[in-house]
């Protein structure tokens, strides 16, 4: 049986992720359930991982998983009013292919400078970026490996339903290579820079948006040059 904590600081975090596909911070954990200081959060965290509620994703970063909801807050979900047609929030993956649904990440570990090459269309694409504007902090967990990893600033809704807004942080990992279903920074026509979807179909590419609202683009193999792989995200409220 979970205490009250337990169960408010699971439904906060089942809330949110419902929401908008972005866990809270354990700052946000904190407030929400007025507690003092974040040990409180690590304290609730452990004992509902215990209890098979929650489960810590071992090498992910910063991740849990949702493993079930009390019998209360599931019977709530079952009745709560359908979500408009067409919102349907995603985490967005890490480059561990094998991360589950619905996995989570919290961030509370030592940051990382990394150059902010400038802004990236999730939309109409952009000119290609290759300036440093600034450098932005990230949890070190969150890059992966001894590979180069950059970030990038998002403009436009093309991604939403993936997670990624517009004014979002995205962090990428370098490279030249993807698999179907990577979200990457391509290069179209080696001047146009766009986050999408990666589909190979035979000779062609299509860059797939996460909004109905946009059509997916059909490219020659040629015409795409793969820059990248998105690992990680930043959102500042």
């Amino acid at each position: 049986m979970l205490t009250k904590k337990q169960i408010q600081l699971l439904e906060f975090i089942h809330k949110r992720m419902s929401a908008d596909g972005v866990p809270p911070s354990f700052d946000e954990m904190k407030d929400a359930l007025d507690l003092r200081s974040k040990s409180g959060i690590h304290r609730l965290v452990t004992a509902l991982e215990e209890r098979g509620f929650i489960r810590r994703l071992p090498h992910r970063a910063r991740a849990l998983e949702i493993l079930r909801l009390p019998e209360t807050l599931a019977t709530e979900q079952s009745t709560a009013p359908a979500k408009p047609a067409g919102f349907a929030p995603k985490v967005i993956t890490n480059d561990r292919p094998s991360r589950p649904r619905g996995a989570i990440g919290i961030v509370d570990s030592p940051a990382v400078e990394l150059p902010l090459m400038g802004r990236i269309a999730a939309g109409v694409p952009i000119e290609a970026i290759s300036e440093v504007s600034h450098h932005v902090a990230v949890p070190g967990t969150m890059l992966t490996g001894k590979e180069h990893h950059y970030a990038l600033e998002v403009t436009g809704d093309s991604m939403i339903d993936a997670g990624i807004n517009d004014g979002d942080v995205v962090v990428i990992r370098e490279q030249d290579s993807a698999e179907n279903g990577d979200i990457i920074v391509a290069l179209v026509e080696g001047h146009e820079a766009t986050l999408k979807r990666y589909r190979r179909r035979g000779a062609m590419i299509a860059l797939e948006a996460a909004n109905a609202a946009y059509e997916t683009r059909i490219l020659p193999e040629e015409s795409v040059r793969v820059q990248g792989r998105l690992v990680g995200l930043i959102r500042s409220y």
